[in-house]
C-alpha cells in the first residue's frame, strides 16, 4: 500500500451524525469523494433526504439513517438496522448546537439541551457503535469537538463546558477501545462561515477582530475540514489515537 493508497476509503461505510447541513454535510462529501458509502443522519427526513439526493447527483455513495441521537434506545435501534445492511466501518460524532447567553442568566433546560446535544448524543451513538466494532476488532470513532474545547468566549459558557467534556471523551474513549483495535480521535473546527455562525460572520466588528486574531487571516470554509476528516477514518492514521487535529487557521495557537 503505497501513501496515497492508504487514504482511500472505497468499500468503507461511514455513518455521520448531523449531517443534513453545514459541517456534517461536508464532511460526508469528503468521505463519499474518498470512497466511502456516506449514511447521513439527523431528525428531519425532508432535510436528510436532500442532502442525500445531493451527494447522489454528484455520483456519491449516500444514504438516509433518521432518528435522535440524544434518545439511547433510538439510538441501539438505528445502529442495529444499519448494521443489516452492512458494517459501520467510521463513526463520526458531529451532531452539535449552540444556546448563547449570559452565564448568571442561563436556563436549566437550554443547559439540559445543550449538553444532551453536544454530548451525551457522542457517548449513545460512540458506545452502540464500538460495541459493533469491536468484535471485528478495528473501526474509526471522529467527535467533533471545537476550539472551544480549549477556549473560552463571553456567553458561550456551557458550549465550551460540553466541548471541553468532549475532548476529554474523546480521549477516553481511545484509551478504552484502542487495545480492542479502534481508533477515537477528535477534530476541532475553528471558526467557520456554517449556518450555526451565521450571525457572527455578518457582524462586522466580530469577523475583523477573528480575521485579526487568525494566523492564516480568514474565516474557514468547509472544505478546509474535508481532508483532516478523510485522514483520521483512513488507513494513513492508523497510529494516530486520542489525539485532537485543531482546524482552525492557528487561533488556538496565539493570544
Amino acid at each position: 500500500m503505497t501513501v496515497l493508497d492508504s487514504f482511500n476509503l472505497s468499500g468503507r461505510r461511514a455513518l455521520i451524525t448531523g449531517s443534513s447541513a453545514g459541517i456534517g454535510l461536508a464532511l460526508a462529501e469528503a468521505l463519499a469523494q474518498a470512497g466511502a458509502h456516506v449514511i447521513l443522519n439527523g431528525r428531519g427526513a425532508d432535510k436528510v433526504k436532500a442532502a442525500a439526493q445531493s451527494l447522489q447527483a454528484q455520483g456519491l455513495q449516500a444514504s438516509e439513517a433518521v432518528f435522535d441521537v440524544t434518545d439511547a434506545a433510538s439510538v441501539r435501534a438505528a445502529v442495529d438496522a444499519i448494521e443489516t445492511e452492512g458494517p459501520i466501518d467510521i463513526l463520526i460524532n458531529n451532531a452539535g448546537m449552540q444556546i448563547r447567553g449570559p452565564l448568571q442568566d442561563y436556563a436549566d433546560a437550554d443547559w439540559h439541551t445543550l449538553m444532551k446535544t453536544n454530548l451525551d448524543s457522542a457517548y449513545f451513538v460512540g458506545q452502540a457503535v464500538a460495541k459493533k466494532m469491536i468484535p471485528r476488532g478495528q473501526g474509526k470513532i471522529i467527535n467533533i469537538c471545537s476550539v472551544q474545547s480549549e477556549l473560552g468566549r463571553p456567553g458561550i459558557a456551557p458550549y465550551t463546558a460540553s466541548k471541553g467534556a468532549l475532548k476529554m471523551l474523546t480521549k477516553g474513549m481511545a484509551i478504552d477501545w484502542g487495545p480492542l483495535g479502534l481508533n477515537v480521535n477528535g477534530i476541532g473546527p475553528g471558526y467557520f462561515k456554517t449556518e450555526l455562525n451565521q450571525k457572527l460572520v455578518d457582524d462586522p466588528a466580530f469577523s475583523a477582530w477573528l480575521v485579526g486574531r487568525t494566523p492564516s487571516r480568514r474565516w474557514g470554509d468547509l472544505e478546509d475540514l474535508g481532508g483532516a476528516a478523510v485522514f483520521l477514518a483512513s488507513q494513513a492514521s492508523r497510529f494516530v489515537n486520542g489525539h485532537i487535529l485543531y482546524v482552525d487557521g492557528g487561533v488556538t495557537a496565539t493570544l
